[in-house]
């Protein structure tokens, strides 16, 4: 088994939506405080949330007093995005191997929920860091929300099967290589399941900093989760928070 080089096309539509409509609110606010707290973006500035997804943490950014613009590929997640109080107008989209911003354009930048390492090839991956570090500042700050590649691991639960907002939901996981796959299979439909996939490279935390430090991107924190615990083997995420050099 295998996955699609752009399953993420076909996954973050009307199906993910319907499935998956109320994400959590309060650890959307929580990553957003850490950040704030942590970094200290300048009051005012203009942060770019890339892959915002249907708006959770951009709400918040925009609450705050900052100013906030929202990228993803999806366009049925941003039409879920706009319908949030002070999102709409404040929404691209594009995709983050080729940002469509100028040099220079964000006082900080936050990427949330581990979406980072979609991508087919590792070259992809580092042509988004590029793009990340080409569009921030010198010296802005940045936070980066990721899985903790050895926890998932370890912990991966290869087949589950479960009812998911009235639809019975059937998930298969595996590691091949250092990327991680899920098949997702709609089991309440006539005939053959409807099928979709995820994929996601594995990096360690070293791996990861060095990538983001050999293009300009400098981790000065880790954090385990959104209350700001110290990351250690046990936690199951990853955040990075750092400055563009």
């Amino acid at each position: 088994m295998s996955a699609p080089a752009e399953w993420f096309r076909d996954w973050f539509g009307e199906t993910y939506v319907s499935l998956y409509p109320h994400r959590d609110e309060d650890e959307a606010a929580a990553g957003v405080r850490l950040f704030v707290e942590s970094g200290e973006p300048r009051a005012g500035g203009r942060i770019l949330d890339l892959a915002c997804g249907a708006g959770r943490h951009l709400q918040r950014i925009r609450e705050m007093g900052f100013d906030g613009i929202g990228m993803d590929l999806s366009a049925v997640l941003l039409g879920q995005a706009a319908l949030r109080p002070g999102v709409s107008g404040s929404l691209v989209r594009g995709d983050m191997r080729s940002l469509p911003f100028a040099d220079g354009a964000f006082d900080a930048l936050v990427n949330f929920f581990t979406s980072f390492g979609y991508f087919l090839t590792p070259d992809e991956d580092i042509g988004v860091v590029r793009e990340i570090r080409r569009v921030m500042r010198p010296g802005s700050p940045f936070i980066m929300d990721y899985l903790n590649a050895p926890w998932v691991m370890a912990r991966l639960e290869p087949e589950t099967v479960s009812d998911v907002n009235g639809r019975r939901v059937r998930q298969v996981r595996w590691v091949d290589g250092n990327q991680v796959f899920k098949r997702i299979e709609l089991l309440d439909t006539d005939g053959e399941p409807d099928v979709f996939h995820e994929r996601v490279r594995l990096y360690d935390r070293v791996e990861l900093e060095d990538l983001l430090q050999r293009h300009g991107l400098v981790a000065e924190e880790r954090f385990g989760g959104y209350d700001g615990e110290s990351f250690g083997s046990d936690s199951p995420r990853l955040i990075l928070r750092g400055r563009a050099s």
